[in-house]
């Protein structure tokens, strides 16, 4: 039969003395003789005795844990965000518990319930793409737990922000397209109640008004899945004057042109390029590999991460929310033409 975990009592009973004179010695309090503590940490060394960290964390109305909810884990991106969290929170002591809404509003209203059931200190969320309102965040914040939004935030919520800065890099990325040689640049836009994806489109606009190019309301699709633009890039290449460019809002979704471009059996880039968002590992493995915007993932985490952790050792008083914004890189690979 398992023997039951060491506690505090049995390191007492062994010793002869009483369990409040074992607690005080584990803390070194003074009224305590030094032969005492010296007998009580080796008995707690031969014994293997491990505080109870539910009592502890009763006592201390700390967890030392962190939520984290993304909209799903199966993209690089966030999963170099979770790394990035990790990294962080452990260094901290502090263990990290992992949600993912499966991009749904009702499922991000379980994530947060839960997290407020299990008590943890703070609570880092990319909002899911179908979220549009905010009481379940902002319950979390009434309960004293800080929130962190990072990559999909909000500015409904008063909160800390850790993003990218979207606008500069689609137009970044656009301007490339354009000095070399393209005039027909299409964009496969994510939901526009999405700051990403507001941002993201605005940056695109932007780019080709400054470099004198009608803006073409027929290039814009909202489009943001593998499966979606597998969809609509067979539809846009069929109109009578196509496009000689694909700005894709994220990586995933720029997979998907180049599958069905292959498909067409046109070639990237000579007949048309294609640029992604994101950098993640599936950029670099497609045929041919992807020009694309970074994000730079693992930097978000850990700089989410510290924020949370400060909040959390400060507290919410005088709490004056900041907004982090990290710069992206274009990263050029073979997708696209050069200049």
């Amino acid at each position: 039969m398992k023997s039951h975990p060491v506690t505090i009592k049995d390191i007492a009973r062994e010793l002869g003395i009483s369990p409040s004179t074992v607690s005080r010695a584990l803390k070194d309090h003074p009224d305590i003789s030094p032969q005492t503590k010296i007998q009580v940490r080796e008995l707690v060394e031969k014994m293997k005795y491990k505080p109870n960290a539910v009592a502890l964390s009763l006592r201390s109305r700390k967890t030392n844990i962190i939520g984290v909810i993304v909209p799903e884990m199966v993209h690089h991106f966030f999963s170099s965000v979770i790394s990035g969290i990790e990294e962080e929170a452990i260094k901290a002591g502090f263990n990290v518990m992992i949600f993912q809404s499966n991009e749904s509003y009702e499922r991000e209203l379980l994530n947060v319930q839960a997290l407020l059931s299990s008590r943890v200190d703070g609570v880092l969320v990319s909002i899911s793409k179908t979220t549009q309102k905010f009481s379940h965040l902002k319950e979390l914040m009434d309960n004293e737990i800080p929130v962190v939004l990072f990559d999909r935030a909000t500015d409904e919520l008063e909160t800390d922000k850790v993003i990218v800065d979207d606008f500069a890099g689609a137009f970044e990325a656009v301007e490339y397209l354009i000095k070399s040689g393209c005039r027909r640049i299409a964009h496969f836009a994510a939901p526009q109640h999405l700051k990403i994806g507001y941002l993201r489109q605005r940056g695109y606009i932007s780019a080709l008004e400054k470099n004198g190019i009608e803006v073409d309301d027929e290039l814009i699709i909202k489009c943001d899945t593998h499966d979606l633009a597998m969809e609509n890039t067979a539809r846009i290449m069929a109109l009578p004057n196509p496009p000689d460019a694909i700005f894709a809002v994220n990586d995933m979704t720029a997979t998907g042109v180049l599958k069905i471009l292959k498909r067409l059996k046109l070639r990237v880039p000579e007949d048309i390029s294609v640029v992604g968002f994101t950098d993640g590992l599936v950029s670099t493995v497609t045929d041919p590999p992807m020009t694309t915007v970074s994000q730079h993932g693992f930097e978000m985490g850990v700089i989410a991460a510290k924020i949370l952790l400060k909040r959390i050792e400060e507290g919410t008083e005088n709490f004056v929310p900041q907004t982090e914004v990290i710069k992206t890189d274009l990263v050029i690979r073979e997708s696209t033409r050069k200049f």
